[in-house]
């Protein structure tokens, strides 16, 4: 495993939870996720199917794989899952640690265009190419079975690589995603800072954008949102923003989009609905 240093292992649920870390050339930083491997991807008997999970601010790489309630179901249906983190880290950026909405665990998932961000930020490219290579390249994975998802900001993040990917993944959920942050201060805030004033180069990143004007083959969408959610009442989320631009145009996105009473915005409510994301993920991976 060229240029991928094993931090540790441990046993789970019929395989492993392994913790890399490795030089990124997209970020110029140490990067560090983790994955789980069923007993069948170990042993290279067979390539299994691989979820990508990204998580919301302030996260790490091991909120996930701790907190989420996926790995039973992932063993079960022998589908790997792979938790990056959530930004570059200690590279040195005035100020990176001093905003939780900014900098450290709050990379949007963008590559930066704007300094002092753009040598390091660059975390749309180190997920969609870099990452994900290393992982093809290292591990009894099936490159051709790709799923992704995500929570909040990494709910976002799974939207948007999968809008501006078409055909690389098989489905995408997401929780409580920030559907619209070009128009939501959790997303305004950011897009300025990394990526400069030119409102067109936002669209980019967004997926409620991107959804009016996707024109992929059929991609599967399963959004879950809590309406006890401070994040939702305050439109920091905005998904019927996301809702309308499915629904409003031609796209051939199969969306099912539900709101649950009374769940929060924590990973109480993730756990709550895993089951349910894996088992929709499994069914478009054919796992």
């Amino acid at each position: 495993m060229a240029g991928l240093e094993l931090v540790s292992t441990s046993r789970c649920f019929d395989g492993e939870v392994r913790k890399y870390c490795h030089l990124s050339q997209s970020t110029k930083c140490k990067m560090t996720f983790n994955i789980f491997l069923p007993d069948t991807a170990i042993s290279q008997r067979e390539r299994v199917p691989v979820l990508f999970f990204l998580s919301g601010l302030t996260c790490n790489e091991d909120n996930m794989m701790t907190k989420g309630g996926a790995l039973p179901h992932l063993s079960k249906k022998r589908i790997a899952l792979v938790t990056p983190d959530t930004s570059p880290r200690s590279v040195g950026i005035e100020g990176e640690d001093d905003d939780w909405e900014l900098g450290t665990g709050a990379s949007f998932y963008v590559d930066a265009t704007q300094d002092p961000w753009k040598s390091n930020y660059n975390m749309y490219t180190y997920i969609q190419q870099e990452l994900q290579q290393l992982v093809y390249d290292n591990f009894s994975v099936d490159n051709s079975r790709v799923s992704i998802f995500g929570h909040s900001m990494g709910g976002h993040g799974a939207l948007v690589l999968s809008l501006r990917n078409p055909g690389h993944y098989k489905s995408v959920s997401a929780f409580a995603p920030i559907c619209h942050p070009s128009t939501s201060e959790w997303g305004r805030k950011q897009f300025l800072t990394y990526l400069g004033s030119n409102e067109k180069a936002w669209a980019e990143y967004d997926a409620t954008e991107l959804a009016r004007i996707y024109d992929g083959p059929e991609l599967a969408i399963l959004i879950d949102q809590g309406d006890g959610d401070k994040f939702y009442s305050s439109k920091q989320l905005q998904p019927s923003h996301f809702i309308i631009a499915t629904e409003s145009s031609k796209c051939p996105i199969k969306l099912e989009a539900r709101m649950q009473p009374g769940y929060d915005h924590s990973y109480w409510f993730i756990q709550t609905f895993m089951e349910e994301h894996i088992y929709f993920h499994a069914k478009h991976l054919k796992a």
